[in-house]
């Protein structure tokens, strides 16, 4: 099987590099509208050959999108266009909603998987990828019976031999679910970073000062704009909704410092202690 990717950076990078010589992959095509992110894919073994789309047109199996939102949305119908009814086209997107209705109506809709491997660091570019960044985590499959046969069984293939485990769900639930869960975490450590900018005017105290508490709750302030900007604008309404109630939360532990009301304050952080029955 020979697959292209189309994006080489954290995520499409590290797929390139887990997954070469598995799979029956016998070659991995590149392709990245970045020259400098091209030439350093294949200088880090990422990929086994940069070529132009038209190109992996003609040769690829399997197509993995993996670039920023805004982008996703225009090449895939597009793809699906070019490609022979048995080629597949997936993606890894952290949004659905938009990327589903851009290809409802299309003819080759059923050649198109949904994809959203729940993995990634908050580094970007084709240093940042990794082997094994995908062993043991979740991908959710969208929209599943859409899908041909064929198509959806070579994609759980694939993350079949990444060791990930397999979610499926419609979009619009997908959506909703990542807003709370991924989306509100970087705004909020995207805010956090903003806050502590703003106030503490020495950086030097910042880094002698930031423990491993501040390191992980603000680490996600260290992703990429282009990436983000996106996946907010996509998914805008659930963004939104989760938003009000987190700022609704903040709002309810200033008010409760202000009235040194210490008692329910003990309270809450013991229900949000909670949490550690979903993550250890």
């Amino acid at each position: 099987m020979i697959i292209a990717i189309i994006g080489l950076g954290l995520i499409g990078g590290s797929l390139g590099i887990s997954l070469k010589n598995k799979m029956g992959i016998n070659h991995v095509l590149g392709i990245d509208s970045q020259s400098d992110n091209a030439v350093k894919a294949l200088k880090l073994g990422l990929t086994d050959e940069i070529v132009t789309l038209p190109e992996a047109v003609k040769r690829a199996d399997l197509f993995i999108v993996s670039t920023p939102m805004d982008s996703m949305v225009k090449i895939i119908p597009e793809l699906l266009s070019s490609i022979s009814d048995n080629q597949i086209v997936m993606d890894v997107g952290s949004t659905k909603m938009q990327l589903s209705e851009a290809v409802r109506l299309h003819p080759r809709r059923n050649r198109y998987v949904a994809a959203h491997p729940m993995a990634g660091t908050e580094f970007s570019g084709p240093e940042a990828a990794i082997p094994n960044l995908f062993e043991g985590k979740y991908t959710v499959l969208c929209d599943v019976e859409l899908s041909a046969p064929d198509a959806l069984e070579t994609v759980r293939l694939l993350f079949s031999v990444l060791n990930m485990k397999v979610l499926e769900l419609d979009s619009k639930s997908h959506d909703v679910h990542t807003a709370y869960v991924s989306h509100i975490s970087h705004i909020s450590s995207f805010a956090l970073a903003l806050t502590v900018l703003a106030k503490e005017k020495d950086e030097n105290r910042i880094f002698e000062l930031a423990g491993s508490g501040f390191s992980s709750t603000v680490r996600l302030a260290k992703s990429s704009p282009d990436t983000w900007i996106p996946i907010f604008k996509q998914n805008r309404d659930n963004v939104l909704d989760v938003l009000d109630e987190h700022i609704n939360q903040l709002s309810q532990f200033r008010s409760l410092l202000i009235k040194n009301d210490f008692d329910t304050f003990h309270t809450l952080i013991e229900e949000a202690n909670a949490i550690k029955r979903i993550i250890s």
